[in-house]
């Protein structure tokens, strides 16, 4: 197992991509912390059905109830795993608004959901690393995966706020970087492409996506993703830092 004994934590865990994602490394060996906002019911039901789940496969989990634009929330979730599994070596930022939002020009995207997806997915991402720095630091190891997407190289009609959040991943990904290098921590991006998962089909007919520009035909999976993430999260990938690998079938090419 490539992940024996180390600590991962997945934002955005309770269902569809994250849940993928931690279940992908409690395969691989991982302890998990799984940190998701809690807004209904279905929210924290969802999120101890995933730990459920690791359980299950004979994994070890546990779960915190936390909103990734909290300073607060991302300073206690790291507390909160260091308290339970003694230290952290993997953070999966998967925590975004995407699930629901609907397409429209720009001119007419109200400015508070500009804010919320700003917050959320850049914000986010920022305050999460910033919580686990100081971790990662004092043991010298540490690998961050930041979930960017396709569509901050080619953009996506009707989608500028989510396109520029992802922007924004993939930039700061290669600033910290710089700055995290000398200490042996790892940041980097996995940009999907159009995935079938929960959040996708809420936004359109997966069905009906066109795959003819994608030269292996299809249309990605979690398991294409989770696997990414994997791979960057694995002593595999020790000695690359600042990158961001596009996982759609060939789609985008760089």
């Amino acid at each position: 197992m490539r992940l024996k004994e180390r600590v991962a934590i997945v934002t955005g865990g309770a269902r569809g991509l994250g849940r993928a994602f931690a279940l992908r490394l409690a395969g691989e060996g991982a302890r998990v912390m799984i940190m998701n906002i809690v807004l209904r019911d279905k929210d924290l039901a969802d999120m101890k059905e995933t730990v459920r789940q690791i359980q299950d496969i004979g994994g070890e989990a546990r779960h915190f109830q936390g909103d990734v634009s909290s300073e607060h929330d991302c300073r206690a979730m790291a507390e909160a795993t260091e308290a339970a599994f003694g230290h952290m070596d993997i953070l999966i930022n998967n925590a975004a608004v995407y699930e629901g939002l609907v397409r429209k020009p720009f001119d007419e995207i109200g400015l508070d959901e500009w804010d919320r997806v700003m917050t959320v997915n850049v914000k986010g991402a920022f305050l999460c690393v910033r919580a686990v720095y100081p971790y990662m630091k004092a043991q010298q190891y540490g690998k961050i995966v930041n979930l960017c997407s396709e569509t901050a190289f080619t953009g996506s009609h009707g989608f500028v706020h989510y396109v520029t959040s992802k922007g924004g991943i993939l930039a700061m990904t290669r600033a910290l970087a710089v700055e995290l290098g000398p200490h042996n921590i790892c940041i980097n991006a996995v940009a999907p492409g159009f995935t079938d998962t929960e959040s996708s089909r809420s936004l359109a007919d997966v069905s009906k996506y066109d795959t003819s520009k994608t030269p292996l035909q299809r249309l990605g999976t979690p398991d294409d993703i989770t696997g990414a993430a994997l791979f960057l999260a694995s002593p595999e990938s020790d000695f690359i830092t600042g990158q961001t690998v596009v996982v759609d079938g060939g789609r985008y090419m760089h």
